[in-house]
């Protein structure tokens, strides 16, 4: 084995290519036919690709298909505290030791081969669940999906979240060429469903070249809220079932569950045993992290957030005007380089008091600065101020909040993953370098 401990084989891992990012499936194909793999997983596979919502509708889909029963393994990226969190099976971080044993079988299958770190980390999961001889698999694309490592694999049935501007440098800088480009993981006479009512037709069109059968929202299935606390879910050929709200903050999370709700439905065509009290459970348990997580320290709240573009951002501000607070609202903001500070800030300004601009390490981070040059500067704002580090515009936020406020950390899982360290409701939670 090259190395001994999960640290070192990711400080490796991440100048092995010479790029962080390189789409394609040649090179991470060729490795995993190396290692006698198969592109058609010996589990069931659903995979997730999207702009918004892919996190959500991962954790909800392997919820259910946990309380039915089924050993579910996920892989998900980017993490949030420890690398361990991509790759997990019944919702359990899978060891060190069963990862660095994988990185091992991919560093001797791969000879020459060079690989990102993102490849790695995929390979890893699906040798890590062939090993451990799981049920189904939930992969969640990382970018597009064309193109995608997680690509590789076969969807047994493919979802499809909320299509919006993300990543434009690589998919394309219209939501039709992004759909396009998410639209590559589905597989010809393969199932997708569209969590959209009317997605790119650039999506549909693929689909049909494939004769691939489209699920789309509104069309295949339906769903409206009741009350406060029940929603209703049906499809062309099942009468309408009543379901609690997911246990995820928000009414966009309506559109993510009824999405899976389908998925399920699919896959109940395929064999499998997925009742209607199982998607109950699966939904009052589902658990996401960094999802409009509320945190409430004495008298102020503390609200984690990975949003990162403008249609995440949207969803933010109604739900921050949902919750009718009493006080004022301040932002510790930082994000990477290639995402739109100006469109996220904009939507947001009316319900901020200050902000507080951070830099990112990295060749990816977006300095303090240069975000504030973007979206204050220009506009004749001075409700904002900069500063190096997350955790010092963090710390400066906590002096001007009074009772009744709220901090709102967002941006970046980097944003989040760096304020999550310093509060104690995170402290005994095993932890790693982030990516």
């Amino acid at each position: 084995m090259r190395f001994s401990t999960l640290p070192q084989w990711l400080e490796w891992q991440e100048k092995l290519h010479f790029t962080e990012i390189d789409p394609g499936l040649a090179r991470i194909g060729q490795v995993w036919e190396k290692m006698q793999g198969q592109t058609h997983l010996p589990f069931k596979v659903v995979t997730i690709a999207g702009t918004n919502g892919k996190g959500s509708s991962v954790a909800m889909t392997s919820s259910i298909l946990m309380a039915a029963g089924y050993r579910t393994g996920t892989y998900t990226s980017p993490h949030l505290l420890a690398y361990n969190e991509r790759i997990a099976i019944n919702g359990t971080p899978c060891s060190d030791e069963q990862i660095c044993a994988s990185f091992a079988r991919i560093d001797q299958a791969r000879g020459d081969i060079s690989l990102t770190y993102f490849e790695f980390a995929t390979l890893a999961a699906a040798d890590i669940f062939r090993q451990q001889e799981i049920d189904i698999a939930v992969l969640e694309v990382g970018m597009g999906g064309r193109l995608d490592a997680v690509n590789l694999f076969d969807a047994d049935v493919a979802l499809i979240t909320p299509i919006g501007l993300d990543h434009t440098a690589w998919l394309g800088d219209t939501r039709e060429k992004i759909a396009y480009e998410k639209a590559g993981i589905i597989r010809a006479q393969t199932p997708v469903v569209c969590s959209e009512s009317e997605p790119p037709h650039t999506l549909i069109d693929y689909a049909n070249s494939l004769e691939a059968p489209i699920y789309k929202a509104g069309m295949a299935y339906r769903y409206s809220p009741l009350t406060a606390d029940t929603w209703s879910w049906q499809s062309t050929d099942k009468e309408a079932m009543v379901l609690p709200y997911p246990a995820l903050v928000g009414d966009y999370q309506l559109q993510n569950a009824a999405a899976v709700i389908q998925v399920c439905y699919l896959l109940r065509e395929q064999g499998m045993l997925i009742d209607d009290s199982a998607i109950s459970d699966g939904l009052k348990n589902v658990v996401l992290a960094g999802r409009f997580q509320e945190i409430r320290h004495e008298d102020i709240t503390i609200i984690l957030d990975v949003t990162h573009n403008q249609q995440g951002a949207e969803n933010l501000q109604r739900l921050l005007s949902e919750r009718n607070s009493t006080g004022n609202t301040y932002a510790v903001l930082a994000m990477l380089k290639d995402k739109d500070c100006q469109a996220v800030t904009q939507i947001l300004q009316k319900d901020i008091a200050h902000w507080f601009f951070a830099g990112l390490d990295g060749s990816r981070g977006m300095d303090a600065q240069s975000i504030a040059a973007k979206t204050m500067q220009d506009a004749g704002q001075e409700n904002f101020s900069c500063h190096t580090t997350v955790i010092e515009a963090y710390e400066q936020a906590l002096l001007h909040v009074q009772a009744g406020d709220r901090v709102l950390v967002f941006g970046s899982f980097h944003t989040v993953e760096a304020v999550m360290r310093v509060l104690p409701e995170f402290q005994n939670r095993h932890t790693m370098t982030a990516e």
